[in-house]
């Protein structure tokens, strides 16, 4: 491998694959420049995670399981932090926009990684499709002059030409997007226990949990399990950003021991203050719990300003997702995976044609918005609805080969798993009873079926892809 460089805009070297995990080494491919700082990687990673489904979706699972939700969260925030673990010691030693793919690829073959890298990229690029048709739909409604496709068009444009810039520059404008909803959030905290210690407008609660604790017992809990584990997809972005950082090693190692905590204690506030205001069985929990609790404690011009944030929530959470997909391409490319074009980078770093053919799906939504974009997109996103289930997965395989590797070969790791084996083992037997669950609920079948099916027939292209080619 060759050793990293500390200049903010020196290139990253060339991939490389070989085995033992050597720290202070980088494999993320010709032309890209490390740009972006560790403020920008934790911040990113928090914007990603908090969107419509903290916002909107957290109130499923408190339908489905009353204040016990809270155990729900509890369970699959542990399952994500063990996750992000395995996934920060397999990035703080050999970082590469590749991710999940390239080490799946290091761990298990080079179809393997075809087909979790491919995945990846096909799910975030009709997600970037559907949060520009679903921010486009909530402004249309306040801007009714103007032609949803119109919104939806300007939108797309605005922000490809952003991720057409430096990474610097992306991560500059994703710090600020996400500090916003973040500071929303804690803005929400605040306004919450206030309500709760009687110092709003509205008189706090004569009674908490008029049902108990735990309403709809066990199955209610597992039922929430199944609504919250998917919430915190979108955190796993770091591993594909610390590559364009100036230390990967050390700011990836930085961002994953604070990121997770932060998450954690965002969504469990927001939830703990969700089910100490507002009855489980709340009609308005299905729409927006956030306006359900500002309302109810007295603050409707705040719950007013939420619209505006879940947009914002939509627009950062699509920019980043922009960003990862496309370094997922590049590195794919850069790996004989995809075609040649989508593995050159421009001057500056920017691998534009990644980007555009990242962004060329959220264009075709544009069109689609006045016939059935809702419809179409509804059904692709069911096929690989379950994607984090992969990359979840994938990780902790490959984590527990590559970590036993490197421990026969004697190499120092910069960032270690907790108590190896047996946490990672455990970890994928939690994900395990996540997917029984969600084979016992018809949506949720569908979908990891779906996304299953889709994998399988991705690594036997792969298979053909990668014939007589390394990871």
């Amino acid at each position: 491998m060759v050793p990293e460089s500390h200049s903010p805009q020196s290139p990253v070297p060339a991939d490389s694959s070989s085995d033992p995990l050597t720290p202070g080494t980088t494999t993320s491919g010709a032309g890209l420049k490390v740009g972006m700082k560790p403020r920008h990687l934790v911040m990113m990673s928090l914007g990603s995670a908090i969107g419509a489904g903290l916002f909107v979706g957290s109130g499923a699972g408190v339908q489905a399981a009353g204040p016990a939700v809270l155990i729900s969260y509890v369970v699959a925030g542990l399952i994500v932090i063990f996750v992000m673990r395995a996934l920060g010691e397999l990035v703080a030693a050999d970082p590469n926009p590749g991710a999940f793919s390239h080490y799946a690829g290091r761990a298990m073959g080079p179809a393997a990684a075809f087909a979790v890298g491919a995945l990846w990229w096909v799910q975030l690029c009709l997600v970037v499709a559907a949060e520009a048709t679903a921010a486009a739909q909530i402004a249309a409604n306040y801007i009714p002059s103007v032609p949803q496709w119109v919104i939806a068009l300007a939108i797309m444009v605005v922000f490809t030409a952003i991720n057409l810039t430096t990474s610097g520059s992306f991560g500059e404008f994703e710090f600020w997007f996400s500090l916003i909803k973040v500071a929303f959030v804690v803005l929400f905290l605040v306004l919450g226990a206030a309500y709760l210690f009687g110092a709003t407008p509205a008189a706090p609660p004569q009674e908490i949990f008029a049902d108990g604790f735990m309403p709809t017992g066990l199955p209610g809990v597992a039922a929430g399990l199944l609504v919250v584990a998917f919430a915190f997809g979108g955190i796993e972005i770091v591993a594909v950003a610390a590559a364009e950082t100036s230390n990967p090693s050390r700011s990836v190692t930085q961002a994953i021991k604070t990121i997770v905590w932060r998450i954690l204690f965002l969504y469990i506030g927001s939830v703990a203050i969700i089910v100490l205001v507002l009855d489980w069985r709340d009609e308005r929990l299905s729409e927006s719990p956030f306006v359900a609790v500002l309302d109810t404690a007295g603050l409707p011009v705040i719950a007013s300003l939420l619209a505006a944030v879940i947009v914002i929530a939509l627009l950062s959470s699509m920019n980043a997702n922009i960003y990862g997909a496309s370094r997922m391409a590049f590195s794919m490319s850069q790996r004989s995976m995809l075609p040649a074009g989508l593995g050159k980078a421009t001057r500056r770093g920017v691998p534009m044609a990644s980007v555009l053919a990242t962004s060329a799906f959220g264009f075709v939504a544009v069109g689609l918005n006045y016939f059935w974009a809702a419809e179409v997109l509804g059904v692709l996103l069911n096929i690989v609805g379950s994607t984090l289930i992969v990359t979840w997965v994938a990780t902790l395989v490959s984590q527990i080969i590559i970590r036993r590797r490197a421990e026969a070969a004697g190499e120092r790791l910069p960032l270690k798993m907790w108590g190896f084996p047996w946490l990672s083992y455990a970890t994928l037997a939690g994900i395990a009873v996540i997917i029984v669950l969600g084979l016992t609920v018809d949506s949720v079948r569908i979908q990891i079926i779906g996304t299953l099916v889709f994998t399988a027939a991705l690594y036997g292209i792969g298979l053909l892809v990668t014939r007589g080619r390394r990871a």
